[in-house]
């Protein structure tokens, strides 16, 4: 599980095909300082598995993306020097800093438009509309695995605030319309449409 606390803003060294399967080498100091093989690390809000370390002087890992990571996700299209946003899974008894995050993608979003302020950027972002029931105004929905509060939200659409911290430090800050994005919507509304189905008509 993860909170949607970007930790860093890595970069990719490299992409390579193995068969069906890509393999991504990460620069990331900070996320790879105690890693060890078999360890989750969310990239831009996927949940990959470490398959090999280094956590020394280079500060890399290696992850492998299968087709179906490939298909869902906005993965894909990265190649080497591209930026990702960074995030270890939490530690048991860490803080929730942000929401619960499971670095299970629901869709890929594109970014309509930014207004940017004189400290901060409201952006607007596509939004599925199977996706929609599950987003709320003010409750929170996962970017490129950047935990955010929903600004405002319409059928096939929704908006957030982006903070002076949140530009400089994740992903979010050099996005521009166009981009594609990986969503994750609040699991706890998927939960409660699920449990009351059966009373609903």
């Amino acid at each position: 599980m993860f909170t949607g606390i970007v930790e860093e803003m890595g970069e990719v060294l490299a992409v390579r095909e193995d068969a069906e399967v890509v393999v991504f080498t990460v620069r990331g100091p900070v996320v790879t300082s105690d890693a060890g093989h078999g360890d989750s690390i969310a990239v831009n809000g996927v949940c990959l598995t470490v398959i090999d370390p280094d956590g020394g002087a280079g500060g890399t890992f290696d992850v492998e993306l299968v087709p179906e990571t490939l298909k869902r996700t906005s993965l894909g299209a990265v190649t080497a020097g591209t930026p990702v946003n960074l995030e270890r899974a939490m530690a048991a008894g860490g803080r929730l800093g942000g929401h619960i995050v499971q670095g299970h993608v629901d869709g890929v979003a594109t970014l309509l438009s930014r207004s940017p302020a004189e400290r901060s950027d409201e952006l607007r972002f596509s939004l599925d509309p199977e996706l929609a029931r599950y987003v709320v105004e003010k409750g929170s929905i996962t970017v490129d695995g950047v935990s955010l509060t929903v600004a405002a939200v319409g059928p096939d659409f929704f908006s957030v605030a982006l903070i002076p911290t949140t530009l400089a430090h994740t992903t979010l800050g050099i996005r521009r319309p166009g981009d594609t994005v990986n969503i994750e919507v609040d699991v706890i509304a998927k939960y409660v449409e699920r449990l009351t189905a059966g009373y609903r008509a």
